[in-house]
């Protein structure tokens, strides 16, 4: 799968470096279409056919990213796309052929076979893409999926106002409360002594990536929303 993802993030940068070239010397950006020619010229070469191993729809989708990137800047969305790094943007996506066996949280992805995932929870719908990540070392999958919803009709004639703050999250016109609760102050303890611990590692030892990875684990932990309620 890191493999994957590295040759998804070299056909974004591949394409992008070469649409600042042809920028630079005065010419129009190149449409998706185009840079999907790229792919086929890139999968030929010599010293890149390596992309073969990778699955074509993944590569694609990443050219795809790129176009997306651009059409946000030109409508003043979002800033010029940038580089992506290694370590950063570990993720590539699956727009088709994947299969899912929930009664044996099991996933099947071209070119990866059947894999088991901790399915929680239950997918309902029509998958429309799959896009998988890493994050702390560990792989996650999101399963896009679509369905048809129906109008809900609430049973309940009364209604209740909401007022949204900062030191309480959210107090409602009969009295409930919901109080946030900073995942970060309660995980800020462990996750300075995991970082003093990291910096007293010897420099490439065996230890500094376990070191790393909890830290960054306990750090991720504490990114995660949550709150509870009082009445």
């Amino acid at each position: 799968m890191r493999r994957f993802a590295g040759a998804c993030r070299f056909v974004f940068n591949r394409a992008l470096a070469r649409q600042n070239e042809n920028h630079e010397v005065g010419n129009k950006y190149i449409p998706y279409g185009k840079m999907a020619s790229w792919l086929v010229e890139w999968k030929n070469a010599t010293e890149t056919q390596w992309l073969k191993d990778a699955p074509s729809q993944p590569l694609q989708q990443s050219l795809k990213d790129l176009e997306r990137a651009y059409k946000n800047f030109f409508r003043k969305r979002a800033a010029f796309p940038r580089f992506k790094k290694r370590g950063q943007n570990d993720v590539f996506r699956y727009p088709q052929g994947v299969k899912l066996d929930q009664e044996n949280s099991r996933i099947f992805l071209p070119k990866l076979g059947w894999m088991r995932y901790r399915n929680s929870p239950q997918v309902t719908g029509v998958v429309k893409n799959v896009t998988v990540s890493q994050s702390c070392g560990k792989w996650y999958i999101s399963i896009q999926t679509e369905s048809e919803v129906s109008t809900p009709v609430h049973p309940s004639a009364s209604m209740v106002g909401l007022d949204a703050g900062v030191a309480k999250l959210a107090t409602l016109s009969d009295g409930t409360v919901f109080e946030p609760v900073n995942s970060f102050q309660k995980n800020q303890k462990k996750l300075a002594r995991l970082q003093r611990q990291l910096s007293r590692k010897v420099k490439f030892s065996d230890c500094i990536p376990v070191s790393q990875i909890s830290a960054g684990t306990t750090f991720t932990k504490s990114q995660r929303p949550s709150a509870k309620t009082t009445q």
